[in-house]
């Protein structure tokens, strides 16, 4: 287990404590800025306080998760040697917690290592009573995606070279971002003016069934409560709003998975196959639930394989 940096629910991606400045490579912590411009939308019943626990009571001090997210916040990584792109990075906790701790900083400065602005998003979860019950997280997504978008351009960042990679039941969230085409919210300032597609989209044991066997029940329950509809649960599956315009899409999912089904994965290949969109996928033997960016000191499989299809698809 210690030779990998984990990422995800049921393996890392945990929160360092904000600064109130941005932090530059190398450095130990990263800032958080909020999305929204004022409190996020729809919290006028939301009565929980925001907490940051630990996600072990003997892992390291920083490995912590966030509940009752009340302020959605992105944080930031410029690249020393850019490559005019940006990733927007979303973290797992199977919609009951937003895991991003002391594996936050080594995924975003991985991805900046390689040229890219990257930002990790906290987002509003959808056990909370928000008014836009399961669609709460989205518009965060959505916000901070058309942040990145409004910024692209003092970032030196190509407005059509943005990606999104998300792990666990952030990528159930990452590929609602990138397969829905409708506005989840009102705009509130200019930046709302943006589009949401994106270049190429990376989703890792993602989350992706509903109301169906190889369905992830935690996700599911935190998402839609205990007795979905049939209707609810078909609108809730990412693979469901796969279509001609879908972004290309790299998946990668373990086959021993146990804590997301390998099952998800392989729905959203089909689905992308059925509308002929550009995919590649990586369906390891053995590897569990939680990919480390690095193995034994080297860039893990999957790392470079999703490099060279984003790079092939203009990302």
């Amino acid at each position: 287990m210690a030779r990998r940096t984990f990422l995800g629910v049921g393996a890392a991606l945990g929160i360092a404590t904000a600064l109130p400045a941005l932090a530059q490579p190398g450095s130990a912590s990263l800032a958080y800025r909020p999305i929204w411009p004022g409190a996020a939308p729809g919290g006028e019943k939301v009565t929980a306080t925001e907490q940051e626990i630990p996600r072990s009571p003997t892992g390291p001090k920083d490995d912590t998760a966030f509940l009752h997210v009340r302020t959605p916040t992105i944080a930031h990584i410029a690249p020393t040697k850019p490559n005019g792109a940006a990733i927007l990075l979303i973290p797992g906790g199977g919609y009951l917690r937003v895991a991003i701790g002391n594996g936050g900083r080594a995924l975003l400065q991985f991805f900046a290592d390689r040229g890219y602005h990257a930002y990790l998003l906290k987002y509003r979860l959808p056990g909370d009573p928000w008014a836009a019950g399961p669609d709460a997280p989205l518009q965060d997504a959505q916000r901070a995606l058309r942040l990145i978008k409004a910024e692209a351009n003092g970032n030196g960042v190509a407005i059509d070279r943005i990606g999104v990679m998300g792990f666990s039941a952030g990528g159930h969230l990452a590929a609602m971002l990138v397969y829905r085409t409708d506005a989840t919210y009102t705009p509130v300032d200019a930046a709302d003016a943006q589009p949401l597609g994106v270049r190429a989209a990376g989703l890792l044991y993602p989350v992706a069934l509903m109301g169906t066997p190889g369905t992830h029940k935690g996700s599911q329950d935190q998402l839609l409560g205990k007795d979905p509809s049939p209707d609810q649960t078909v609108r809730a599956r990412t693979d469901a709003w796969i279509g001609a315009a879908s972004p290309p899409t790299f998946i990668a999912h373990a086959i021993d998975d146990k804590v997301v089904s390998v099952d998800n994965g392989l729905a959203l290949l089909a689905a992308l196959r059925r509308s002929k969109r550009p995919a590649e996928a990586y369906f390891p033997e053995i590897g569990g639930h939680g990919f480390g960016v690095m193995l034994d000191g080297q860039p893990a499989p999957w790392t470079n394989l999703f490099f060279d299809f984003a790079k092939r698809h203009g990302l």
